[in-house]
């Protein structure tokens, strides 16, 4: 009798980026600088940092498993109500959640590729299909995928903007998707980056759970609030698909400190435009070197940029480590000749140029 279930082997585990002790540990360098796993580089809000302090007291008592304070405060500043909201360890315990509440054995998700990986973890875990649909000029291709839907069904992933290639589809691209999903889909939009955003024509698909759609909007703390390392992220839906989901939330998987942390990174204001500023300026810094050396990109709306290479990633991304510089091969989701790059501060952003220069010969 085999102790794991058969559709568990088939699921290869998602590889976390190394994490900068280790790396330096492993090749007997100091001051690495991080550029895989797209955190802000300006780390959290101090006040968010100094409310944490303060709440180290009560860290023998369990959170709050509605997370009472926090849930009132976004539900005012997004215009929705309490009951709309859900919060996971992460937002891609949410996508795990999803998949439990509402995907039967054999349902369908139809899912961009290559697009954050979680998707299909989460799907394959409960028996269900994974329908594939490639991405058009980095894109998630809303036509071809709105094709793909059909009665069998359940869940469509769209990462707007996506992760690994930080391209978003616009509000007329995802209204025209909309008028064709049926009413036995549910569209869930993965906005982890929602707060990069500058263009004027990106969705505001929380206005389609206003009109009572089967839609879940996913957004995150630990991007621009800097709040990875607490693993806080939040849904939110029509009431009754929130109220199903609760049903397989664990009781207390946000924790105090990330409740804590979380509220108050929410109304530090200036901390929010200090890094949305340093990443804008950032993109611009990478975009110039990056011509100037005739290297290949894709123009992203998120906090990284995806690069090309035209050579092995995983060869080039270990000769960047060598120089200190950590950024995250992109073989796993089929660009062997691509590293993500997150956008640091100045001092990173220029770091990276010159062992870009450095190990992979260009200039």
């Amino acid at each position: 009798m085999k102790l794991v279930r058969e559709n568990i082997l088939e699921i290869e585990p998602y590889p976390p980026g190394k994490p900068i002790k280790e790396v330096e540990r492993e090749l007997g360098i100091k001051e690495a600088v991080k550029m895989a796993s797209n955190e802000n580089p300006l780390g959290p809000s101090p006040k968010a940092l100094e409310a944490m302090r303060e709440a180290l007291n009560e860290a023998n008592l369990y959170p709050d498993g509605s997370a009472y304070y926090l849930k009132r405060a976004l539900s005012e500043h997004l215009d929705v109500g309490e009951e709309n909201i859900i919060f996971g360890n992460g937002s891609d315990e949410i996508i795990r959640m999803i998949a439990e509440t509402f995907l039967n054995q054999g349902e369908e998700a139809v899912i961009a590729q290559p697009a954050f990986i979680i998707y299909q973890i989460a799907v394959k875990v409960m028996k269900g299909k994974c329908k594939l649909v490639n991405l058009r000029n980095f894109t998630h291709d809303l036509v071809t995928m709105g094709e793909a839907v059909n009665e069998s069904t359940k869940l469509v992933f769209i990462a707007n903007p996506n992760n690994p290639t930080g391209t978003m589809v616009t509000r007329e691209e995802v209204g025209s998707f909309m008028n064709k999903i049926p009413q036995g889909a549910i569209v869930v939009f993965d906005e982890a980056y929602y707060e990069y955003i500058t263009r004027d024509d990106f969705p505001q698909t929380i206005n389609y759970i206003r009109q009572g759609r089967n839609v879940i909007t996913l957004r995150t703390f630990s991007k621009i609030y800097g709040l990875a390392g607490l693993r806080i992220g939040y849904g939110v839906a029509r009431e009754d698909l929130i109220r199903d989901m609760n049903r397989v939330r664990q009781p207390f998987n946000t924790n105090c400190l990330a409740q804590v942390a979380a509220l108050t990174a929410l109304k530090d204001k200036e901390h929010i435009e200090r890094s949305s500023r340093l990443n804008r300026e950032g993109k611009d810094f990478l975009y110039r070197e990056l011509d100037r050396l005739k290297v290949s990109y894709i123009p992203s709306e998120a906090n990284f940029i995806l690069i090309d290479l035209k050579q092995g990633a995983r060869g080039a991304s270990q000769k960047l480590m060598q120089e200190g510089i950590i950024v995250r091969p992109m073989g796993m989701y089929g660009l062997p000749n691509f590293i993500r790059v997150t956008i640091g501060t100045a001092q990173q952003n220029e770091k990276f140029i010159k062992a870009l220069v450095s190990t992979c010969g260009t200039a």
